[in-house]
């Protein structure tokens, strides 16, 4: 540790949240080593990102990956953490800090940075076990613990927090309800339309939501059981979250006299009524405004540290902000006066089959307010026009279809994807979060030879809060790189390496490297062991390459990879056994039906694959249901793996008065076929009998439609939240084309995708005339890959179920009661 000495002037922050810890980088970054520097946290962790705690309750990024400031940072730069120790008071007269634990601090200066509370509404049953806020990473671990019991949750709150929380409920598999109070839900972001829009499109989503929802009472004894509203109409409830709102906590300030209202009052120069003391963040009132974004506090952050080190006599001015928001994976923008009223004008621009919405408030042939719903691309563009009150001019008529189209009517052409961000001001603001304009990244990029994201992220704070910005910073990124950026350009697979998925790839063909260590020894892993990111893609590709030399590492595989069946919320598995083309038999399921008599399995379901899934089986009796279903001749689905899962089939002529070909027995070539085939993620395939495509071959990842004169050839479709209809391929004549277009179609993906792309994003990224060339234009091409994927399978086409019956040493972990994981 690099201990400051201690005649520096000592600085204590109590807070060690966002606006706190940013105001201490940017007094490092003016005058590093001016102050003995001793922060105190409430909070038993470093510095977090608390704008991803979403994220993180959805499954999509885990704690680490929120750290902003890791405590070897602040050991690097000489500062004392204290986590895990609330401040309780303050003795201003001689300057001294104390903790709930009885810790103490003298200071010299003082930051108050302790940010806001949850609003808790005053309603009977508030105090009950089971009503959690949405706040902190303690809230995020309570509700990730209700998760794993299961059951039913309500979110109290239409805004932004309480959304974010009813996602990530609802990710993990609580029947949720969102509750809110206003007519449409996220008011002080979205008007009318918009908020209609997202209600619904949350609802399409599994979501329950009601607006005008007033909660009269939080119902229970012991725990909560649900929540009545003030109509009289009771909801069940096993979780209660409340995000109504935040209010400064500013509880440190009163207790110790500092002038305070709503919040801790604070000038121009963020100093409080004690000139020793400054404060920043939730916890201020700055002119009669409390303020919950986070660009405001970042320039609050500045302004402190300007004082604090004497470098600037700089003032806060609040600016003029948007908010650029994510929920769902819907992008929303709104600023300004978008509701508009007497003297504005509207324009909309709606188009429902696409799910997009925007709104254009008008004031004197200027815009005064925005709000874009399901895309954001042109957010910056609109808030440059606001901020900079530009009289549109010749733009407009055409400002409201976005950068592109109104420059383009303007006579200033944007030819390519690039040209929106060349025609944006070096003023104009890139991440709003931050605060950071396009002037700003340029220059640094310039000046410090930057190449990566992670670079332009590390010193200018741009797309490392809530990354909505990322795609415009990556531009910005490869329009001063050029040509170069393509060759540095892409991102590393994780923190181990600074390579990227594609050039890992190619070395491990063009080097024959065929072991995991052999990988990370010869490209420089700055781990010895990897990461549970690099791990399983390393595995993967490692598999792809040398089919039958590499020995598959299970170990580095996801849980359900490695336990062959899906772990549900409760522990239990489920087991799918496969049905070629979705076709069973008698014997069959009379096999089903014993184990599931034999083994008091509680739930059986047919799965949207058209196979039959065993719901609740006890880990340690997998593979005992196993060896009776493999005794039956069936074998594992798959339904677990990165790799080929079903083959959907409709009945086709055989049956159907409107079948043009067997696409059932096409199915299940396909599928005795692909069986077993590893992946960079999940593949489904559908083969439908005739173009009314009762198999929904058309959003799959290789989908058959059967017509009078053959087969027509579809790619690269998906269902789920993001809905993606398939590419035309081509049109064949036989079944043996079918096969060998199938294959060669998902060896390409297999060699050439990145670990975790599905078809979709891969295609879209090389683009359809790539793969028509490789698969369709190049028929020698097309054969070598169709061979290539049938001598994989060799090897592949093991059934795992199989090696792990009862009394085989693969079946060992599984009968020991030991956890998965």
């Amino acid at each position: 540790m690099n201990a400051i000495p201690a005649q520096h002037p000592r600085l204590v922050v109590i807070g060690n949240g966002m606006a706190g810890m940013r105001t201490v980088e940017e007094i490092l970054a003016r005058a590093p080593g001016k102050f003995q520097i001793t922060v105190f946290g409430a909070e038993p962790h470093p510095n977090y990102n608390r704008i991803m705690l979403s994220p993180v309750l959805a499954g999509e990024k885990t704690f680490d990956d929120i750290v902003i400031n890791s405590r070897e940072w602040y050991a690097e730069n000489g500062i004392e953490l204290i986590a895990g120790e609330k401040v309780v008071s303050v003795d201003r007269e001689s300057r001294l800090v104390m903790g709930e634990f009885g810790t103490t601090r003298p200071y010299d200066r003082l930051l108050i940075a302790t940010g806001s509370d949850p609003f808790i509404i005053p309603v009977p049953g508030r105090d009950l076990p089971g009503v959690v806020t949405f706040r902190d990473m303690a809230d995020v671990d309570a509700m990730l613990d209700a998760c794993g019991v299961g059951g039913s949750a309500v979110v109290i709150g239409g805004g932004l927090l309480g959304l974010e929380a009813a996602n990530g409920l609802a990710v993990n598999g609580m029947k949720t309800t969102v509750l809110h109070l206003m007519p449409t839900l996220m008011e002080r972001q979205l008007d009318t339309v918009a908020g209609g829009m997202l209600k619904a499109d949350l609802e399409a989503r599994g979501l329950t939501v009601m607006c005008g929802a007033d909660t009269a009472e939080i119902l229970g004894t012991e725990r909560v059981t649900g929540v009545r509203l003030k109509d009289g109409q009771e909801i069940a409830a096993d979780l209660v979250v409340m995000a109504v709102g935040i209010r400064p906590n500013s509880t440190l300030g009163r207790a110790i006299g500092l002038d305070c209202k709503r919040g801790i009052l604070v000038d121009d120069t963020m100093r409080t009524s004690d000139p020793f003391i400054y404060s920043v963040g939730e916890c201020v009132e700055h002119r009669g405004v409390c303020y919950g974004l986070v660009a405001p506090l970042w320039d609050m952050a500045r302004v402190a540290a300007d004082h604090l080190t004497g470098v600037a006599d700089s003032l806060y001015i609040p600016a003029v902000s948007g908010t650029r928001l994510k929920v769902t994976g819907i992008e929303m923008f709104s600023a300004g006066d978008f509701i508009g009223g007497e003297g504005a004008e509207v324009v909309e621009f709606r188009d429902p089959s696409r799910g997009l919405y925007r709104r254009l408030v008008l004031r004197e042939e200027r815009v005064a307010g925005v709000v874009l719903y399901g895309e954001a691309e042109d957010a910056g563009w609109y808030f440059t026009l606001l901020k900079d009150a530009q009289e549109l001019g010749t733009l407009r008529h055409t400002a409201i279809f976005g950068q592109s189209v109104a420059l383009a009517a303007s006579g200033a052409p944007a030819k390519d994807p690039k040209a929106a961000l060349a025609a944006l001001p070096d003023s104009a603001e890139i991440c709003g979060c931050n605060g950071v304009c396009k002037g700003k990244i340029l220059t640094a990029i310039a000046e410090k030879g930057l190449t990566t994201l992670d670079d332009v992220r590390a010193h200018t704070k741009a797309s490392a809060s809530c990354g909505s910005c990322t795609p415009q910073v990556e531009g910005l990124i490869s329009l001063a790189l050029g040509d170069g950026y393509q060759a540095a350009g892409e991102k590393p697979m994780c923190k181990c390496t600074t390579h990227g998925h594609d050039f890992v790839r190619k070395e491990i063909v063009s080097q024959g490297i065929k072991t995991m260590p052999g990988v990370m020894n010869r490209l420089g892993w700055k781990t010895a062991d990897g990461c549970h990111h690099c791990r399983p893609a390393l595995n993967y590709y490692l598999l792809c390459a040398w089919p039958g030399e590499y020995q598959d590492d299970a170990q580095s595989r996801f849980v359900n990879e490695r336990n062959h069946a899906n772990i549900q919320k409760d522990g239990t598995y489920s087991v799918i056994p496969r049905m070629w083309g979705g076709v069973t038999n008698a014997a069959e399921l009379r096999a089903i039906a014993d184990v599931v008599d034999k083994y008091d399995i509680p739930t059986v379901k047919v799965t949207g694959g058209q196979r039959i899934d065993l719901l609740g089986v006890q880990r340690e009796k997998l593979p005992e249901v196993w060896a009776d279903l493999n005794a039956a001749g069936m074998v594992s689905g798959h339904a677990y793996a990165k790799g080929l899962r079903t083959v959907k089939t409709c009945v086709g002529s055989e049956w159907c008065r409107f079948g043009t070909q067997d696409s059932t027995g096409m199915g299940i070539k396909l599928e005795r076929m692909t069986w077993g085939s590893w992946h960079p993620h999940k593949v489904k395939l559908a083969v439908s009998g005739c173009p009314r495509n009762c198999a929904e071959a058309t959003i799959k990842d290789f989908g058959v439609v059967a017509v009078d004169s053959g087969w027509e050839l579809h790619i690269a479709g998906n269902g789920g939240i993001h809905l993606r209809g398939t590419d035309f391929l081509c049109k064949v004549t036989t079944e043996e084309e079918v096969l060998e277009y199938c294959g060669a179609f998902l060896q390409l993906y297999r060699e050439e995708a990145r670990y975790l792309d599905r078809t979709a994003p891969w295609v879209e990224r090389v683009g359809l005339d790539y793969v028509k060339a490789r698969i369709v234009d190049d028929a020698e091409g097309r054969r070598t890959l169709h061979e290539r994927f049938l001598y994989s399978q060799k090897f592949m086409q093991i059934d795992p179920w199989a090696e792990r019956a009862p009394g085989a040493e693969a079946a060992q972990p599984f009968t020991s009661l030991q956890p998965a994981e």
